[in-house]
């Protein structure tokens, strides 16, 4: 059965949905020798997809396990894969993985932390990302300047922005005395710096902004700024579920684990061995001349 060859390669993870399309578009993409053109379909692996000269796997479903990564973005990193400055970019930690790429599920600009996930499953990602779905998104919100109950009603209710009306649908105070305090906000878009442009909105400024929870999926505990978890089976369901996909029955999880623990064994047995042939070289008694 054919499919649109723009969720073939989402879904075997080289980009989200709409970055495949605007690679067709661009001419960048060509299946057997020739360009490929919104609308094609492909119903089979025996294809020679091609994406800027370099062929590409095309993946049934049933040899795709979709992977999460919950990451901890910390400020500073940039949302994009290449920087032409130089600037570290959320992609320089993640770990490798083989035939594939890690999709970003939307972004959070240079200047905001916080909870980032990523999929080796575009199409997860675009689903996610969609403003038809309406997905949670929790963020933690420092403000420096006089906050009135006023004030939060506007923010509650929908404020004006040059892209439209936005609003919080829940949003409370969280801490903090004196002219900063912090408020927890959900959005269930997102919109480009939209948490700090309603509150500039309201002439107070944004001092720090962090991302707590996406869906379900809080920041896990613990996980330092700049480190990443990959997320069991279950809470890979929940986001397909979210977004009304079919449910995952495998998990890369176990096997990495699996192979961590094995690099581990194989480094102790190693520095065993070498502290053996130490002492073994120690207890001999040296030659007389």
């Amino acid at each position: 059965m054919s499919e649109k060859l723009q969720k073939v390669l989402a879904r075997a993870g080289h980009g989200s949905r709409r970055e495949m399309e605007a690679m067709i578009a661009a001419g960048r993409v060509s299946i057997d020798g020739k360009v490929a053109k919104l609308g094609d379909r492909v119903d089979g692996s025996e294809l020679k997809v091609r994406i800027d000269g370099h062929t590409v796997s095309l993946k049934s479903e049933e040899d795709v396990i979709c992977r999460v990564l919950a990451y901890y973005k910390p400020e500073g990193e940039l949302c994009s894969r290449i920087d032409p400055q130089g600037r570290p970019t959320v992609f320089d930690r993640l770990p490798t993985v083989k035939d594939s790429r890690w999709v970003a599920v939307g972004r959070l600009d240079i200047n905001t932390s916080g909870l980032l996930l990523f999929t080796t499953d575009g199409e997860l990602a675009n689903r996610l990302m969609h403003p038809s779905r309406e997905v949670e998104r929790e963020y933690a919100i420092r403000v420096f300047g006089e906050v009135d109950d006023a004030m939060l009603n506007r923010l509650r209710n929908g404020v004006e922005l040059e892209d439209g009306l936005a609003k919080f649908r829940r949003l409370g105070r969280a801490g903090g005395e004196g002219m900063n305090t912090w408020y927890h906000g959900v959005l269930s878009e997102g919109r480009n710096r939209e948490v700090r442009r309603m509150w500039e909105s309201q002439e107070v400024q944004v001092s720090r902004l962090m991302r707590i929870r996406y869906g379900d999926i809080p920041l896990p505990k613990g996980l330092p700024r700049g480190g990443w978890m990959e997320l069991p089976l279950d809470q890979v369901n929940y986001l397909r579920k979210l977004v009304e996909m079919d449910p995952e029955s495998r998990t890369m999880l176990a096997q990495d684990k699996a192979s961590l623990r094995r690099q581990k064994s194989l480094k102790t047995n190693k520095i065993r061995r070498a502290v053996t042939r130490h002492k073994a070289r120690s207890a001999t008694p040296k030659r007389g001349k």
